[in-house]
């Protein structure tokens, strides 16, 4: 009988003992899915009809959730027969919850800016009326600083003959739409391919942006040795070792002709001679990005300091840093070395392929 007892309080105790270890997994669990949600942010964007502005979000890599709703407006928790009647003071918005260690917000904003007509102030396509508007709703001042630059940017294209019509707003309430309206391509393909063929916001965006709706080209990055042939050994040491050549001995810190930067692997736009200044440096230095999609930030902890790299979005060269004591407007210096830089005057932006830049100096 004793043995009895004793097997008995040894199989006990070994169920405790799993049940105490389970827990505490689930409690480890609990921790890692909770910071990996303290570490997502929001974006808010509205477009006209919030069927057609979930898609192009959904599919992107770092994109979370995309959930239509109805923000800007006055109304609480409002429906959308109300919000159609255009007297809440809401839109039809789309609400994104993304990574920012996969993607970034400037690359939402090009995908947002590639989904509109931003000239529209009455409505988007079909769709009439202000709750069809297009509106970025900025949660923070970041946000806020990079949409208004990518709206500067877009404005300065010469893209648009009409002025942007876009509103930058301060984020309040979010209501999140009835169910029906979520995921709606997903659940009722049919009927959302024949609404969104009749739209005219693919003939538009073919017509503004090219036959891939405005999708640039995936770029893809020469190898290595491709890289040693066509770079010089300063070009690739800079570029991909991420050295810095010496000041006031580069082919750009005194450049004052008038044209833009390129990235000189891929060739994407990254600065403006308009936004170039003498930093007193010996480096060529740049208040904003012409295109701030092209560019990434990246915390560089080298030479016993942090600082902010700067780095090109699809080459993925390493460009300089940007520092927070440059002039108004933005109070920002981005201090580039020339050797990661392809300058193009703007005498040859067409015929470099360019030409919606040209504009700029006009």
């Amino acid at each position: 009988m004793k043995n009895l007892l004793i097997v008995i309080g040894i199989i006990l105790g070994m169920i405790i003992g799993c049940s105490e270890m389970n827990g505490t997994d689930t409690h480890e669990k609990e921790i890692v899915m909770n910071n990996a949600e303290l570490s997502l942010e929001k974006a808010t964007f509205a477009g006209g009809c919030f069927w057609c502005m979930e898609s192009p979000f959904e599919k992107l890599d770092g994109v979370a959730t995309v959930v239509s709703g109805y923000t800007g407006g006055h109304k609480e928790n409002p429906s959308y027969e109300e919000v159609s009647s255009g007297t809440t003071g809401h839109v039809e918005a789309v609400q994104i919850t993304f990574d920012p260690q996969k993607i970034s917000y400037s690359e939402l904003l090009q995908v947002f800016w590639r989904q509109i007509d931003p000239t529209d102030a009455e409505g988007s396509f079909v769709d009439r009326g202000s709750q069809y508007r297009s509106v970025i709703f900025y949660h923070n001042d970041d946000q806020k600083l990079l949409a208004e630059q990518s709206k500067e940017a877009l404005e300065r294209s010469g893209r648009y003959h009409n002025p942007i019509a876009t509103d930058i707003i301060k984020f309040s309430v979010f209501w999140e739409a009835e169910e029906y309206h979520q995921d709606y391509c997903e659940k009722h393909p049919f009927k959302y391919k024949f609404y969104r063929a009749g739209s005219g916001r693919d003939q538009y965006l073919e017509k503004t942006w090219g036959k891939e709706g405005g999708v640039e080209p995936e770029f893809k990055k020469p190898s290595d040795k491709e890289l040693r042939e066509k770079l010089t050994a300063l070009q690739y040491n800079v570029t991909q070792r991420n050295d810095t050549e010496a000041p006031f001995n580069n082919d750009y810190w005194d450049n004052k002709r008038e044209g833009i930067y390129v990235d000189i692997v891929s060739g994407e736009p990254l600065f403006s001679s308009l936004d170039k200044y003498d930093s007193k440096t010996g480096w060529p230095s740049f208040t904003k990005p012409l295109e701030p999609g092209n560019i990434i930030d990246v915390e560089d902890k080298s030479l016993f300091t942090v600082r902010t790299e700067v780095r090109s979005k699809h080459a993925d060269s390493h460009l300089g840093h940007v520092f927070d004591d440059g002039p108004a407007p933005t109070g920002l210096r981005y201090c580039m070395n020339s050797a990661a830089l392809r300058f193009i005057p703007k005498e040859n932006l067409e015929e470099e392929g360019y030409g919606e830049y040209k504009r700029l100096f006009e």
